[in-house]
């Protein structure tokens, strides 16, 4: 019997001392970043923009407003709120998991055997009684040793699910503040077109006006007039299709604001915006720890290192230990009888899978096979982040020049419009002339007030880009 548990005792520490061996964690991989990012200078300075907390990026109140609201009341911000705290309640649930499962049992029961049974005739020579009865107060106690650390990956997988849900949680917050960002620059640059729309409706109804004048005078054929009335009819039919896209894009605000749809303040011009004048992105390395996406990713690696453990981990024995005690008796009378009604037991043994080995090594090939797969995943989203960076840095810089160029193009062609007035008074230019040089200067007032949301839509891109917005 010695012989026999010091077999048992060399097995277990055999075991343990091989559990380190069961599997082997791949650390998260070396990211391949560039020195600098592509359009940005050179820099060893790990400062961003990406530090900057909203209030601090975004400084018009109305649009402090919105976010605060957004965050707050949007409905996919409320649902990742909920998963972390589903999560939390599975990760403090673990530290009970090193804890044997201790059970509590009442019991009582009659049996009438047979009296020609072996029981029966048992019951009836020595208990005198034609039915046992059978009454049981116990504790249960049944624990697994962690001897190949199947427990600590559990945990380790808890631990990284829950931290995963508050970086999807940050990652809904940058992408919802540069939405409601974005959709509120949208929203000013429409009040720009339709101040620009109304203002050359204004100046097609005071050409019309003339062109009616030197009609009547003979100056000019019905031709002039119908022209005329037809470039005033496009620039107003551009006033009820601004004013619809006004409410559409007030209504999306306020629907990812967590309100119904109505009105989006707002107290200031497109012009009027400002962001900082240095938008500094710091070194690329430092995106890993600023991006909640990229976070995410490398937590997934430690859930698939935990699964392999895990896999690892079913193929190989389980140690068991169980132990019951408590009180027994056959009489009710007799049931807290104590010590006379005590009673103990203890077990332990040991559990290989036999049959299951086939399918358990599959498991634990395909867990290795998913985590080489969130390897490339994690890879994959730096190269994306990185990508986003250098694309939003690429169009800050190229819409700065767009911008000077359309706003020389306004100011020639706005000295046009007065130029051909005064010539076609004159009579040294025709009416076609006035009305090329009022549908120009419409599109191109135009053009240069997208250009302008275009670059605040880049600034917030780079701002989220590098991972900012969940401050």
């Amino acid at each position: 019997m010695k012989k026999y548990i010091n077999r048992i005792s060399f097995l277990v520490l055999l075991t343990a001392l091989a559990a380190c061996k069961i599997s082997k964690n791949v650390e998260t991989p070396k990211a391949a970043l560039p020195e600098t990012f592509r359009n940005a200078a050179a820099t060893t300075d790990t400062a961003s923009i990406a530090d900057l907390p909203l209030d601090s990026f975004f400084t018009d109140a109305s649009l402090q407003k919105l976010l605060d609201s957004a965050i707050a009341k949007n409905y996919d911000m409320q649902v990742a709120l909920k998963n972390i705290e589903a999560s939390q309640l599975l990760f403090k649930q673990t530290k009970w998991a090193y804890l044997p499962d201790a059970r509590l049992q009442i019991s009582a029961g009659s049996n009438r055997p047979s009296d020609n049974s072996l029981n029966g005739l048992s019951a009836s020579s020595f208990l005198k009684t034609t039915h046992i009865e059978d009454f049981t107060t116990s504790v249960g106690l049944s624990w697994e040793a962690d001897i190949w650390g199947k427990i600590r990956n559990r945990n380790g997988r808890a631990l990284a699910e829950y931290l995963q849900t508050i970086e999807a949680k940050n990652a809904i917050q940058t992408n919802l503040v540069a939405a409601v960002s974005q959709g509120f620059y949208n929203l000013l640059m429409l009040d720009a077109q339709l101040s620009i729309a109304e203002k050359n409706l204004a100046l097609n109804d005071s050409t019309l006006r003339i062109f009616g004048l030197q009609f009547t005078s003979g100056q000019v054929t019905s031709l002039a007039i119908q022209q005329a009335e037809a470039q005033r009819l496009n620039a107003a039919k551009l006033i009820p299709e601004l004013q619809q896209n006004i409410t559409l894009q007030e209504n999306a605000l306020s629907i990812l604001a967590g309100e119904l749809p109505g009105r989006t303040e707002r107290n200031l011009q497109i012009d009027q915006v400002k962001f900082p004048e240095t938008l500094t992105t710091g070194v690329p390395t430092t995106i890993l720890n600023r991006r909640p996406d990229i976070r995410r990713s490398e937590l997934a690696l430690d859930v698939a290192n935990a699964n392999v453990g895990i896999a690892k981990a079913n193929m190989y024995p389980a140690l068991t230990i169980t132990a019951s005690g408590g009180i027994n008796s056959l009489k009710a009378s007799n049931w807290f009888n104590i010590p006379a009604s005590l009673f103990g037991a203890a077990a332990g043994g040991l559990t290989q899978p036999l049959f299951q080995r086939n399918q358990l090594k599959t498991q634990y090939e395909v867990s290795k096979v998913e985590r080489e797969r969130t390897v490339i995943e994690f890879r994959q989203s730096v190269l994306y982040a990185v990508g986003e960076v250098s694309d939003a840095l690429v169009k800050i810089e190229k819409l700065k020049e767009q911008q000077a160029i359309a706003a020389t193009r306004v100011k020639i062609l706005e000295q046009a419009i007065a130029n051909s007035n005064l010539l076609f008074q004159s009579g040294l230019a025709n009416y076609l002339e006035v009305i090329t040089a009022q549908s120009n200067v419409l599109q191109s007032e135009l053009e240069l007030v997208a250009i302008k949301r275009a670059q605040l839509a880049a600034n917030v891109d780079l701002y989220r880009s590098l991972g900012g917005g969940w401050k």
